[in-house]
């Protein structure tokens, strides 16, 4: 069992390095998206399932109270939070429109989707990628492997974060990382000294 603990610990060492070397123009240009955004009034919206919703509640939640600095309060919204609104659309349409239909009424123009699927693959994420381009919406998204359906979907000003990584699980290891980093840009641009 020790060598196996020990594996998940090298394994988690050796894709955080090599993100490292991958990664970091990506989340800079991510983040200074959302610092963009944010200067403007705007407001990010964060979407996911399983585990990237919870990376999604995150986001917002650091946002909306404070990551490390204290400073006022930052528009963000996880589409992933409110089970009513969830459950009818998924009852009414169906699950892959469960984001998208909350993309149409909350996202405007200027605003930023922080669209979060570990295969880059799943639908209802898909489906908000679109309804953030119909809203005029810029998207950054987390992904990983080889970035799935959505990476021929992006426009010239998304920003796609892609963890060197075919592990569901070091991946979201990865995105946790990389939201803490735009999180401690946004805070630093906006707020730091």
């Amino acid at each position: 069992m020790k060598t196996r603990l020990i594996q998940q610990f090298e394994e988690s060492i050796a894709v955080k390095a090599a993100a490292l070397k991958s990664m970091l123009p990506a989340i800079e240009a991510g983040g200074q998206t959302m610092i963009d955004c944010l200067r403007s009034d705007g407001k990010i919206l964060s979407c996911g399932n399983g585990g990237s919703a919870g990376d999604a509640q995150h986001f917002s939640a650091e946002l909306l109270n404070r990551f490390e600095i204290e400073r006022p309060p930052l528009a963000a919204i996880a589409l992933t939070t409110d089970s009513s609104t969830l459950t009818s659309i998924a009852n009414d349409y169906s699950y892959a429109e469960v984001f998208s239909k909350q993309v149409a009424a909350l996202g405007r123009k200027g605003d930023v989707l922080l669209a979060i699927s570990t295969s880059g693959n799943s639908d209802n994420v898909i489906k908000a990628i679109a309804a953030a381009h119909e809203r005029g919406m810029t998207v950054v998204a987390l992904t990983g492997g080889n970035g799935g359906k959505m990476k021929d979907l992006y426009t010239e000003q998304d920003i796609e974060i892609r963890v060197p990584s075919q592990r569901t699980a070091r991946i979201q290891e990865v995105h946790l990382l990389a939201i803490h980093c735009l999180c401690d840009m946004i805070d630093h641009e906006l707020y730091g000294e």
